[in-house]
């Protein structure tokens, strides 16, 4: 049943594709300026209109752990953190402790206490080794137990023999709970980063913190909610469950818990969608002659006065194992419709792009510059084992990539840059898109989703994009940019004549078959 279900929702995804298609070939025919040729996105998603004053563009992993501490600290309410895993260092430790500080804070408080944590992280990578994410997370369950949630994502896809056969740390290319949000009452910090000390050190990546923003913060606390109410619980003692009457995601049917997930995250979305409509229709229609000024005097009565929006944000989700493809159906439509002379500053940590992503960028008329990380700045340069070889998978990637590029004389186009910085590592992802004639990018897309295969079929995976008509703010993504590619040299046929780029036959014959799982 789920089968039909997810062909018949792909049908009508890819429906909706086309009638985008059309609508924003007309919004570009009609030549809109600015972030109106954009709003074709609410199709899909909720859109929150925002003043561009409540959206600060961070630039370094000190700058982020130090503003996590303040946000949690700080926090009343809610405190919602996903991630990938929680790291076991002194760090991570004192993240822990902030937390203990400001549940302590809350229970001491007159009355009931009003602070809830929830915490999402995938269930691989934090049972990984003895002491791991669930060790570091258990005293906090057990000293505050009505107030604190742990849920560990476990992918449907990991089940039966392959479970019980593929070991740790292998077992997680499987797929995994991806997506980095940080969420402190109305405060919300958008990242690729995880909760680990080389994130907070020198690891670079990005961050962006929307500050006073309730309606998104309620969007990705829903979405936090249903991933984790079909996710793992963790317990006191350190053992896992599932909330009563839940299929299990290995144990249960896999079409059953699949059919149940995508119905979840769903709701989220669509609840959230048809909210923000109806919020734009009654603000449309309190802006029209004879409205306007009633509609200021209430405002300026109830003391809510605020600043008009100037910036948009539309969460794209990704969750290929549920049958959710929303980043993936905006993403390619972002990158197909970029017109001639536009620029689109592409990165990730991770160059391994999904075939349709590769065919769009070599296929379309717009500029492209692709940063990505130099081998040594690789996450996995000098790990272990197979895993060492991992940087060399990638550079051979590159080049067959780089191939390609020169075989259709596309050198100008469309150019690789390679990030390097001596004791630093290279984890940012995301995209900038500048129309063509601008010297600032009006869109960013920023998250945890790297463009490659893992990140549309295997992962869950959560991003923005960010829209804004305000040039302060287009001056802080231009900048953010800049500051990253200011690391990076151009890529050319000289770049793998060098030495640390030979890459061994074994790894070149391997490459093609695993490369669907990194």
């Amino acid at each position: 049943m789920f089968g039909n279900l997810v062909k018949i929702q792909c049908c009508i995804m890819n429906q909706m594709s086309e009638i985008i298609f059309l609508e924003s070939l007309f919004i570009w025919a009609l030549d809109c300026e600015g972030a109106h040729r954009f709003q074709w996105i609410r199709n899909l998603v909720p859109e929150f209109g925002i003043s561009s004053s409540h959206v600060k563009v961070l630039s370094s992993p000190a700058e982020f752990y130090e503003l996590l501490k303040v946000q949690i600290k700080a926090a009343k309410q809610r405190v919602v953190m996903a991630s990938l895993y929680l790291g076991t260092g002194l760090l991570e430790q004192e993240l822990v402790h902030c937390l203990e500080e400001t549940l302590e804070k809350s229970l001491q408080a007159e009355g009931s206490p009003d602070l809830r944590v929830s915490i999402l992280l995938d269930y691989t990578r934090g049972s990984r080794g003895r002491k791991n994410s669930r060790t570091m997370l258990i005293p906090l369950l057990q000293r505050f137990p009505d107030q604190v949630r742990v849920s560990l994502f476990h992918t449907p896809n990991l089940r039966g023999l392959l479970r019980l056969l593929i070991p740790e740390r292998f077992n997680e290319t499987i797929g995994l709970q991806h997506i980095k949000v940080y969420l402190f009452d109305d405060n919300v910090i958008l990242s690729g980063a995880n909760l680990s000390d080389q994130y907070f050190t020198n690891r670079q990546d990005r961050y962006v913190l929307l500050r006073d923003s309730p309606k998104i913060a309620d969007f990705f606390t829903e979405l936090v909610d249903a991933i984790g109410d079909v996710s793992l619980q963790l317990q006191q003692d350190d053992t896992v469950q599932m909330m009563e009457g839940m299929v299990h995601p290995y144990q249960g049917d896999k079409v059953a818990y699949c059919e149940i997930a995508n119905r979840r995250v769903m709701e989220v979305i669509n609840s959230a969608r048809t909210r923000q409509e109806l919020l734009h229709a009654k603000t449309f229609h309190s802006s029209q002659p004879g409205n306007s000024l009633l509609s200021q005097q209430d405002t300026q009565a109830s003391g809510d006065l605020k600043p008009e929006p100037d910036t948009w944000i539309y969460p794209l989700i990704q969750m290929k194992p549920f049958g959710i493809q929303i980043d993936e159906m905006v993403t390619e439509t972002l990158l197909t419709e970029a017109e001639r002379d536009a620029r689109i500053y592409l990165t990730t940590g991770y160059f391994n792009l999904t075939q349709a992503y590769m065919d769009l960028i070599l296929g379309t008329r717009a500029e492209y510059r692709i940063l990505l990380a130099s081998p040594e700045v690789n996450g996995f340069f000098g790990a272990k084992g197979v895993a060492g070889a991992i940087p060399a998978a990638y550079v051979y990637i590159e080049r067959q990539f780089y191939s390609e590029v020169c075989y259709l004389q596309q050198q100008e186009r469309v150019q690789l840059q390679e990030y390097s910085r001596a004791g630093w590592t290279f984890h940012a992802k995301g995209l900038w898109l500048y129309l063509a004639g601008s010297d600032l990018p009006c869109l960013t897309l920023i998250g945890s989703p790297n463009f490659g295969y893992r990140s549309v079929h295997r992962d869950l995976e959560a991003q923005v994009a960010i829209v804004t008509e305000n040039k302060a703010l287009q001056q802080q993504l231009h900048q953010e940019q800049e500051q990253l590619y200011l690391c990076s040299g151009v890529v050319s046929t000289s770049t793998f004549e060098q030495p640390n780029r030979y890459v061994k036959l074994w790894v070149k014959l391997v490459t093609p078959l695993i490369k669907n799982f990194f």
